[in-house]
């Protein structure tokens, strides 16, 4: 029992358990084909198209990218419960649009992209909520939607 009345406070308080990794590279890598997709198939406008789809993935219906929806990971704001928006998406990704950006460089954009990328991975698996720099910015969290139904 009193570990119940526990979650339930911690719960209301905007302490959640963190999101499991592994099903938050997933997600990520599955939205990382969405857009390396997108560069490939739409001429010159691509890049563009991938760029835009990186900052506002998070903002679509419960703060579900498709990676997320798919794994089923939902994105939120722990202090007031709801679902992030599209504001919160494109401060959440910027790190990840500027490392798309910087992978464009020549000879030294891949290692740029890779630096940031690893960051962000290190801070997923170090951080005890599961936060990286861009959540950290957007005061965002990653929970599995399972584990909290907050609707869509």
């Amino acid at each position: 029992m009193a570990g119940d009345e526990t979650t339930t406070h911690s719960f209301s308080s905007g302490l959640y358990p963190k999101a499991q990794v592994l099903n938050r590279f997933i997600a990520k890598l599955i939205d990382l084909f969405i857009v390396a997709a997108a560069a490939q198939m739409i001429d010159t406008v691509g890049f563009l198209a991938g760029m835009a789809y990186v900052l506002v993935a998070d903002g679509f219906a419960g703060g579900r990218s498709i990676g997320k929806r798919l794994i089923g990971l939902q994105t939120i704001l722990p202090d007031t419960r709801e679902t992030a928006g599209f504001r919160e998406s494109i401060i959440r990704n910027s790190p990840f649009a500027a490392a798309q950006m910087v992978f464009v460089v020549p000879y030294v954009g891949w290692l740029a992209s890779s630096a940031i990328l690893a960051f962000e991975a290190v801070l997923i698996i170090g951080n005890e909520r599961g936060r990286r720099l861009g959540d950290e910015l957007a005061g965002t969290q990653v929970l599995d939607a399972g584990r909290l139904a907050i609707p869509d």
